[in-house]
């Protein structure tokens, strides 16, 4: 099976703040990457950054703190952060401080999916 290198993509990232591009599953061509699967309907922070046009949730104007948010902090997001080690929030706040093409670089030249929780 091939996989696919790591690289600077900002196409791949997650609505949620995480880098599809590192991701394995990805990588291995076995997911199209958050922004194009469109299977991944169930995913209630997808569905509500379609409908505001957000490009992720660093571009919300809902809510002032990120931290509030019902649909990003989720019971399911709470297990999927806690089995990938996983701070999404603080991938947010790097997209929102870099941008989206600083947050990718960043994330691919260290080949991390996600930023991990302390």
């Amino acid at each position: 099976m091939s996989v696919k290198p790591v690289v600077t993509d900002s196409g791949t990232i997650a609505f949620c703040g995480l880098y599809c591009g590192a991701c394995k599953r990805y990588l291995r061509e076995s997911c199209p990457g958050c922004p194009k699967n469109d299977r991944a309907s169930w995913c209630t922070v997808r569905s509500c950054c379609i409908e505001h046009e957000y490009r992720s949730c660093a571009d919300c104007t809902e809510l002032s703190n990120i931290a509030e948010c019902r649909k990003l902090h989720n019971f399911i997001a709470k297990v999927v952060g806690i089995v990938l080690n996983s701070n999404r929030d603080a991938c947010l706040a790097m997209i929102k401080e870099k941008g989206y093409d600083g947050f990718a670089e960043h994330m691919a030249s260290r080949k991390l999916q996600t930023l991990p929780r302390r």
